[in-house]
């Protein structure tokens, strides 16, 4: 069964780099330069991905924000979350937010889908 990733990112390069990679390993995924796709993660009944990438830093919302909320609620706390950013303190405020891991960009691809699958296989065996 392909594992579902919802990419979030106000950099359509970015965004097209990291679905183009997930995709040529098998992953289905959802991108989403304004993270209109959050506000259906709120909903109970919503279909939910395996694992969210989201910048911490978003045009006009902050993707810290989104995963402290995102990580609050009952049925999307065990989302796996890899926050991404080239901010230079972003490691330490991401980690602040309750994230599951954080990468730095610029991205290395091999290390990215390298976290992927690491954490999805830490929620499988979770589970």
């Amino acid at each position: 069964m392909n594992k579902n990733v919802l990419v979030i990112d106000d950099d359509p390069d970015i965004l097209d780099a990291i679905k183009f990679s997930l995709e040529n390993e098998g992953y289905s995924v959802i991108t989403s330069e304004k993270g209109e796709h959050i506000s259906k993660l709120y909903e109970k009944d919503s279909s939910l991905p395996d694992i969210i990438i989201i910048d911490l830093f978003l045009n006009g919302q902050n993707g810290g924000t989104i995963s402290k909320k995102l990580k609050s609620k009952q049925h999307t706390r065990n989302i796996p979350i890899l926050m991404i950013s080239a901010h230079p303190q972003g490691k330490k405020v991401s980690m602040e937010t309750g994230v599951n891991d954080f990468l730095e960009k610029p991205l290395d691809i091999t290390v990215l889908l390298e976290r992927v699958e690491n954490l999805i296989q830490i929620k499988e065996t979770a589970v």
